[in-house]
């Protein structure tokens, strides 16, 4: 019985490759077949490096899902360049290291089934606000741009209501907005590490789940940063190098919230238990590297979910439960929850 079990199973998600008829002599394609009996395939093309005299665009087998045009000195991207057979079934496209200066209105016009879309490694400083209009997007890699301001918006035009990730990492954002005007951004990670940012960004109606600001010169965190994302369940706030100030109640509104990380940021020397004031789901702070060097003994009053808390380099605490007296009217012994580390003085 196992062993036609497990014949079974192999059926269902054995993936077999094969040659592909009518491939471009400097494309390498195949056919990934998979489900019972191989009903159903995919066709992978890997266009890498073809060089900038290769005209666009490159005829591709008519059922491909998955399409690699990485590094090919593409520049400005133009409404015919992705045009053609074989295009419109693309599930995703990968354009990085390409030069790429502008992405024109309808460039990804045909793109209908468009669910991961890679633009990293370009030169782009914008977008027009239409360039993503009817297409299925889950995720997109922005990150190595010139982008300096962002408009969110530029996601509303999206069709579904699927969640999308946006990493605009390493890029020069000074501004990120968000104007929205009724309409919904579906939203859930966003990635603005190693920016310009010098203030949290206003990010108000977006359902985020996922934050990452790591890496941008933001001095001081104010009250009420975040208190729109109430869906946030991680935020990356590490290498933060001028970062010397939270203010209490900045993270008030965050009731989601399970990981927060603020390592690595050497001017933070203090912080006030009133910073962690609506962290009631906070499991895992991160302080690592950073200048706080000791915890108030009342911490647990605002963190009352937290399982670990990390300091210096191998400091670590968590909660624990010391066992008080036993109580005559209850008639059952009380325990209190203490903050506990595996280094002396720490809780003071």
């Amino acid at each position: 019985m196992a062993l036609l079990l497990w014949l079974g199973l192999s059926l269902l998600v054995s993936v077999q490759p094969s040659a592909v008829k009518n491939c471009h002599p400097g494309c390498h394609c195949e056919v990934e077949s998979f489900g019972l009996f191989d009903s159903f395939s995919l066709t992978r093309v890997d266009c890498r490096g073809l060089g900038p005299s290769t005209t666009m665009p490159i005829p591709i087998p008519l059922d491909t899902a998955h399409l690699d045009l990485s590094s090919n000195s593409m520049g400005p991207l133009s409404d015919t360049m992705l045009a053609g057979p074989g295009y419109t079934t693309l599930v995703s496209l990968d354009l990085s290291s390409n030069h790429i200066t502008k992405v024109s209105p309808n460039a990804l016009s045909k793109l209908r089934y468009l669910e991961t879309l890679d633009l990293s490694h370009n030169s782009l400083e914008s977008l027009s606000p239409s360039c993503f209009n009817g297409l299925p997007l889950a995720e997109v890699d922005l990150s190595h741009n010139s982008f300096q301001e962002f408009d969110m918006d530029v996601f509303t035009t999206k069709v579904n209501g699927e969640p999308v990730s946006v990493d605009l990492s390493h890029n020069k954002l000074v501004s990120v907005s968000t104007t929205l005007h009724g309409r919904v951004l579906h939203i859930q990670s966003l990635n603005l590490s190693s920016n310009q940012l010098l203030s949290v960004p206003t990010l108000a109606g977006l359902p985020l789940r996922y934050l990452n600001l790591d890496g941008n010169p933001i001095t001081r965190i104010k009250e009420g940063a975040f208190s729109q994302l109430k869906d946030l369940v991680y935020l990356f706030i590490s290498g933060l190098r001028e970062l010397q100030e939270i203010e209490p109640h900045s993270f008030k509104g965050l009731q989601s919230l399970q990981v927060l990380d603020l390592s690595n940021n050497p001017k933070l020397k203090t912080l006030s238990p009133a910073v962690f004031i609506g962290l009631d789901s906070l499991q895992e702070l991160n302080l690592s590297g950073s200048g706080v060097a000791s915890l108030p003994n009342n911490m647990l009053t605002h963190l009352p979910s937290i399982k670990s808390i990390t300091l210096g380099e191998s400091i670590q605490c968590w909660r624990t439960q010391k066992q008080g007296q036993f109580h005559r009217q209850l008639g059952q012994v009380q325990h209190n929850d203490v903050l506990s580390c595996n280094v002396e003085g720490i809780v003071l």
